[in-house]
């Protein structure tokens, strides 16, 4: 992991029950170890515990790792990290993703309520009564959070648990995802439909799919132009999957609202025009993990680790044959 993460990352209560799993090697990152150091580690590692920023888990670091079993990495996309060789191999692999959707789902769901009361747009307003050269956002009517319609964009870990966060509430979950069949969204108890239906018919769009080549630019001027007067678009994805020069000649309009955490690139330039926009709420890529929320992490490869150890089944496991269609 990063140089630095470990005491972040691992809490003492973490580091102890990790050293009643199994033999620690080192509690410095392979990062920061000096190369014999490391080589020494490797060689004698069965299960690594990786995090944000880990070195390559690739054919070079395979050779100084004979024993590799496990690769139980604590966050979420293991595309950076882990090359081919390492399934080729036949090298468990889990991921923490499923631990950090959750507060990423719990921002969504911030964000969906204050877009249903017209909470940025108000803000707006206010400030637009000072600034007459200010465009005032349209204002979506009727306000509230009761009997609207929700559009969510991918039945990923993120998509599924803001899902869950929305139960309690009087709303008509919408989903588009081309994996996903009719059986498991009754399951899942939402509607599926088809992208353009979901853009046009949806009060707000929230977007929680992967990025990959085809998934760039996913929303673009048309599908903008397809969703309501005063609807919101929520992306905290990845910023790919918009395509930034049409959202900004939308919102440039006053007619749709954005909240986003991601952005392309990221981060935006000082000077970047959404930055000023006053119907685009953006925030630094925040919605993950951080904090406290890195205990939820760290419990989940906790438990990755131990049933791996105890020879039952991973929760989270990942397989090279998904890589192709999961963030």
């Amino acid at each position: 992991m990063y140089p630095g993460l470990e005491g972040r990352a691992l809490r003492p209560e973490h580091r102890a029950t990790l050293a009643e799993l199994g033999d620690v090697l080192d509690l410095t990152s392979l990062n920061d170890l000096p190369e014999d150091r490391a080589d020494e580690v490797l060689a004698q590692t069965d299960v690594l515990l990786a995090h944000w920023g880990c070195l390559p888990v690739d054919a070079a670091l395979l050779a100084r790792a004979p024993h590799l079993q496990m690769v139980a990495y604590a966050a979420g996309t293991v595309k950076d990290s882990i090359a081919p060789e390492v399934f080729e191999r036949g090298i468990l692999v889990t991921s923490g993703a499923a631990a950090n959707a959750v507060p990423v789902a719990e921002f969504t769901l911030a964000a969906i309520l204050f877009a249903g009361k017209d909470v940025f747009g108000a803000r707006e307003r206010l400030r637009a009564d000072a600034d007459p050269d200010l465009v005032w956002p349209v204002r979506r009517r009727p306000v509230g959070n009761l009997a609207k319609r929700i559009g969510l964009i991918g039945a990923s870990h993120v998509g599924r648990a803001l899902i869950e966060l929305l139960r309690p509430f009087r709303l008509e979950v919408l989903l588009s995802d081309p994996y996903l069949d009719e059986r498991t969204a009754t399951d899942l108890g939402v509607r599926r439909v088809e992208l353009d239906e979901l853009l046009a018919s949806s009060d707000v769009v929230s977007i929680h799919a992967p990025a990959l080549p085809e998934t760039r630019h996913l929303i673009g001027a048309g599908e903008l132009a397809r969703m309501p007067d005063a609807a919101t678009l929520i992306n905290t994805a990845r910023g790919s999957l918009v395509d930034h020069e049409a959202l900004t000649a939308e919102l440039r309009t006053g007619r749709l609202h954005a909240v986003l955490d991601v952005t392309d690139p990221e981060p935006l330039p000082d000077d970047h025009e959404l930055l000023r926009l006053p119907n685009a709420f953006v925030t630094p890529h925040l919605a993950g993990s951080q904090g406290t929320e890195l205990t939820r992490m760290a419990e989940l490869v906790l438990e990755e680790i131990r049933r791996f150890g105890a020879g039952e089944p991973p929760l989270h496991p990942v397989r090279g044959a998904d890589l192709g269609r999961i963030a």
